[in-house]
């Protein structure tokens, strides 16, 4: 069963594998639809309460003895030799490198290996090879043709952690391997950060396009597991389901079945920073033609007259842009008496501004914004010159500018409002929609604030933006991250979705938290006064009491209503209410509204 290298190898990893020291172990796999085991990997493991045990020690022994090649092959015998003594009937995942699996190809041929893995009792359709350090694969198309020759005796094929660093897209796209294993690094703590959730979706769209099926790896805690369950992920391995063990396991860590069983819905990160992507390529720039060093001012004015909507033109040297002209500028100095007759034949470089504004395509949208915010504000007048790759394209305007800047701005907030970093309307309409197609039973609730204006006009923006961001910490501080998800629509109202149990008892805890704080942005005047006097809508001057919050809350049962819009619609009713009848909290059932 040895080779004459194990057997003459004098290291304590070939002693391990002479005496049968290595051992396998199998973690199950497991499908995050419904909680049931998928299939098992199988791992080696040496002696317990040794520094052999772990499979990094091995590794590494492995290549200290020069016994790469046949530690990998002496663990995938261990493995098949195990589970088919064991009569199990289920999948095994089994690791190799792209390496090894060529050469065993090479040596024995594809119908050697398959009565092989046949011979200890596995059948090859219920064996899936999980090819590792295949960042080492040379030819490419070679490595692609033997595992052609695998698969076609019913062996599956899967590719270990994708992502780490070293995974090729290349080669996902020529193996179309059964399975991906997302690299631990993207499922752990996914729950935490939105980065990592939009890479797996990303991957996720690339399974598709090879019908490929996802396995996240490192699964350790019941709030990764539940993000990935609602991202769709098929399969899901770690520790929270099961850690690997001597014998395979017949049902899930029962603490991650409850998870999965459970139809509450997960709150997915959100990026807290609203997003200020975007660049010029979806500005309109005008193709306007250009003047060179020696252009003469007869001939920028035959320029002028004939492209009359122009308001500047670019100088270039070449491709490269130097300067610009102000239309207006030059035509006033042009139709000075006897200009044309002095300086009319002369370069036209005289009118320049030889620090022209000059922006690239791709430029992004926060530093766009320090342009219109820099102190040298000439592109108002002048525009700028748009480049590709610094040569010359075409001319803006500054009104293109601020408007690109503010439509970006805009579409940003509704993804993530600038103020607060909370989620916008969009991802609050996403995430309504997944709770409506889950059927779980959720409140709506819609919070706003009672006389902000009057504050925002007695105090200043300033101190308005600081109540606004007060009901935002509140709000968060009272639901639960992983339960409840808190949004802002804009100005001073906040969309709250909970599914925690005592969500009533946690609204009555903002509308009292925020009127015992709100208190200190007001003076002492008038927290004496227990308001202020100010002018209402109609211009009339009156008094108003300190602010307040009222929230209206709906019931949401599962099948009431089919779209966002409608939850959204019947929240701002109850909140409508809660206002008007002066309550802190209103609650209205879905039965009180009618979704037509």
């Amino acid at each position: 069963m040895h080779s004459n290298v194990v057997r003459r190898g004098r290291g304590p990893l070939a002693g391990l594998m002479r005496g049968n020291g290595l051992f396998p172990v199998f973690q199950p796999i497991v499908s995050l639809s419904d909680g049931a085991i998928y299939s098992h990997e199988a791992l080696i493991r040496g002696p317990q309460d040794t520094s052999f045990h772990t499979p990094d020690a091995l590794l590494v022994a492995a290549s200290h003895e020069s016994l790469n090649f046949e530690f990998e092959n002496f663990c995938v015998t261990v493995a098949l030799d195990r589970w088919g003594e064991l009569r199990e009937s289920g999948r095994l995942f089994v690791n190799i490198s792209a390496e090894v699996l060529v050469q065993v190809l090479k040596h024995c041929g594809r119908d050697a290996l398959i009565e092989l893995v046949s011979g200890f009792g596995v059948l090859p359709r219920m064996l899936v090879l999980e090819i590792t350090e295949y960042e080492r694969v040379t030819d490419m198309d070679y490595f692609a043709s033997v595992v052609r020759d695998i698969r076609s005796a019913g062996v599956s094929l899967a590719l270990d952690d994708f992502g780490d660093g070293k995974s090729s897209l290349r080669l996902w796209s020529q193996l179309k391997p059964e399975f991906v294993k997302i690299d631990k690094y993207f499922t752990n703590d996914i729950s935490q950060h939105a980065d990592k959730l939009k890479t797996i979706q990303a991957l996720q769209q690339i399974a598709a396009i090879f019908d490929t099926s996802l396995i996240a790896e490192g699964i350790e805690t019941e709030e990764d597991l539940r993000v990935l369950r609602d991202l769709g992920i098929t399969y899901g391995q770690g520790y929270f389901l099961g850690r690997p063990a001597r014998l395979p396991r017949e049902q899930v860590v029962a603490n991650a079945l409850d998870v999965m069983r459970d139809r509450r819905v997960a709150v997915f990160p959100e990026l807290r920073r609203a997003s200020n992507s975007g660049s010029l390529s979806r500005l309109a720039v005008v193709e306007a033609p250009a003047v060179t060093l020696t252009t003469t001012n007869d001939e920028l004015a035959m320029l002028f007259l004939l492209h009359t909507k122009l308001h500047a033109v670019a100088v270039v040297d070449g491709t490269r842009p130097v300067g610009i002209i102000n239309r207006a500028v030059f035509m006033n100095e042009y139709s000075k008496l006897f200009y044309r007759e002095v300086w009319g034949r002369k370069p036209c470089m005289v009118h320049a501004n030889l620090e022209p504004r000059l922006i690239e395509r791709n430029h992004n949208v926060d530093e766009l914004v320090g342009i219109l915010t820099s102190d040298d504000q000439r592109y108002l007048v002048d525009g700028f010159i748009v480049t590709d790759n610094g040569r010359y394209e075409g001319m803006g305007t500054g009104e293109q500018l601020v408007r690109s800047v503010t439509e970006t701005r805009i579409e940003a907030a509704r993804h993530a409002n600038p103020l607060t970093f909370l989620p916008g309307n969009i991802p609050i309409s996403q995430h309504i929609e997944r709770l409506l197609s889950s059927g779980v039973e959720f409140v709506a609730c819609y919070a706003d604030l009672n006389n902000f204006k009057p504050f925002n006009d007695q105090y200043g923006y300033w101190r308005g933006d600081e109540m606004i961001r007060l009901v935002a910490r509140i709000a968060l501080a009272h639901c639960d991250p992983q339960r409840d998800f808190v949004g802002h629509v804009g100005g001073d109202d906040f969309i709250i979705l909970y599914q925690s149990a005592d969500w009533e008892l946690q609204c009555q805890g903002i509308v009292s938290e925020f009127a015992e704080c709100a208190i200190d942005l007001f003076d002492i005047p008038a927290r004496e006064a227990g308001g202020i006097h100010a002018e209402d809508r109609h211009g009339v001057s009156r008094f108003f009491p300190t602010t307040t919050l009222s929230i209206g809350a709906v019931k949401i049962r599962g099948g009431a209503f089919t779209c966002a819009e409608q939850v959204a619609s019947v929240a701002a009713r109850a909140k409508h209410d809660a206002k008007s009848y002066g309550e802190g909290l209103y609650i209205r059932d879905t039965q009180d509204f009618s979704t037509q």
